[in-house]
């Protein structure tokens, strides 16, 4: 289908390959290549349109923007077209970010004003909060890290957007990076001008105290991206979410989902009235959005100290040397006790074997067929010595 452009056509609608509207004659190709398909939107300023160009083989879509004042009065209708050649000079500029929509053309056919811009293929956020429902926590932070940084290079371009709000933003489908459109607003920030008192503009739900007044500043994007996400996250209206009477904002009543005090908090400053209190720039809300990483310092010793070896401690049974001690065929009961001793030294005091036990609550016998010799009084000094018993007596002579 061509759609004719002519405002005052009584049936604009007309087969795709003609070249002027069946109805009033009107020319439908702007510059002999600019096609509008059908309207997708209309302001106070103007009307938008789907278009394709068929000047390039594949005849992919754009869109087109033609001037056209609803409103009434000279100052009125010059500000309008103050307006419209200040997008087509801000697209131009800054069309070059890949997610702000490049200026193709600009250009006065049949007296009307006309933009040509790249289209932007997906679903605004006013049109997703509808399907989907209200936002995430995750969503929000996503969206914020996403068009912050958008933002941080149009007011490096000293643009202040003042039109922020969900269907100023689009979703694009072929990569889900949200682009900022709609930049008819937008002003340029220069001393004088933010030193004087503009003109009020920008949507009333969304615009800060001072833009409201003629005085936006770069903080004012700030203040009606935090807006945008309060309405995203609550899908109600930000004339419902602050409390006149106690000149406060309620949002976190009307919240479907639980959000954190950090992101809670980020949000606050970025909704401050006072602009002095508020975020100033992009670069400090994605500071505080994204911290870095806590790194624990490990501290280490200029001189590397060498590990302990575990201490091993050999056991060696302590024997004692006896010189000329005649074999004896079988063991004495002192014999058992100092193996006993042996024992003892060897394990450190552990428990004796069963054979040990019975021996030692055995009384001692000695061998009466053979008398104690020295060597068996040593021994039993040491027994006694070790084990506490007393030292047995010489036997009297016979």
């Amino acid at each position: 289908m061509s759609y004719c452009l002519n405002p005052a056509c009584p049936n604009p609608q007309n087969p795709s390959d003609t070249k002027f509207c069946l109805t009033c004659g009107t020319k439908l190709l702007l510059k002999d290549r600019y096609r509008a398909i059908k309207p997708i939107g209309q302001g106070g300023f103007g009307r938008t349109f789907l278009a394709v160009d068929e000047d390039k083989p594949s005849k992919p879509r754009c869109v087109i923007k033609q001037f056209y004042p609803q409103a009434q009065g000279t100052s009125t209708v010059k500000k309008a077209v103050e307006l419209f050649n200040q997008e087509a000079m801000r697209l131009d500029e800054l069309g070059k970010h890949p997610q702000i929509p490049e200026l193709l053309a600009y250009f006065t056919q049949d007296d009307r004003q006309y933009l040509v811009q790249e289209f932007i293929d997906g679903q605004n956020l006013a049109q997703e909060l509808a399907q989907v429902g209200a936002f995430s926590e995750s969503q929000i932070c996503q969206l914020l890290n996403d068009l912050l940084s958008v933002l941080q290079f149009v007011h490096s371009q000293q643009v202040i957007h003042r039109d922020i709000k969900p269907e100023n933003i689009i979703r694009r489908s072929r990569d889900r990076k949200l682009v900022l459109v709609d930049f008819g607003a937008s002003k340029v920030a220069t001393a004088n001008a933010l030193n004087q008192t503009g003109t009020s503009i920008g949507s009333p739900e969304y615009v800060a105290p001072e833009q409201a007044r003629g005085r936006a500043s770069f903080a004012s994007d700030i203040y009606s991206l935090g807006v945008t996400c309060i309405h995203l996250l609550t899908q109600r209206s930000p004339f419902d979410l602050y409390d006149i009477n106690e000149d406060a904002w309620i949002w976190r009543q009307y919240l479907t989902s639980k959000v954190s005090d950090s992101l809670g908090k980020i949000l606050d400053k970025m909704l401050q009235t006072a602009p002095s209190r508020r975020y100033q720039s992009a670069e400090e809300v994605l500071k505080d959005l994204n911290p870095p990483s806590v790194q624990v310092a490990t501290v280490i010793s200029q001189t590397p100290t060498t590990p302990a070896k575990p201490l091993v401690i050999k056991s060696s049974p302590v024997t004692p040397t006896v010189t000329n001690t005649p074999a004896t065929p079988s063991k004495s009961q002192i014999d058992v006790e100092l193996e006993a001793l042996k024992a003892e030294i060897m394990g450190g005091g552990t428990a004796k074997n069963e054979n040990q036990k019975s021996a030692s609550s055995q009384p001692p016998s000695p061998n009466p067929a053979k008398s104690k010799s020295q060597v068996d009084l040593e021994l039993e000094e040491l027994k006694s010595q070790f084990l506490g018993s007393p030292t047995p007596k010489k036997p009297p002579q016979s």
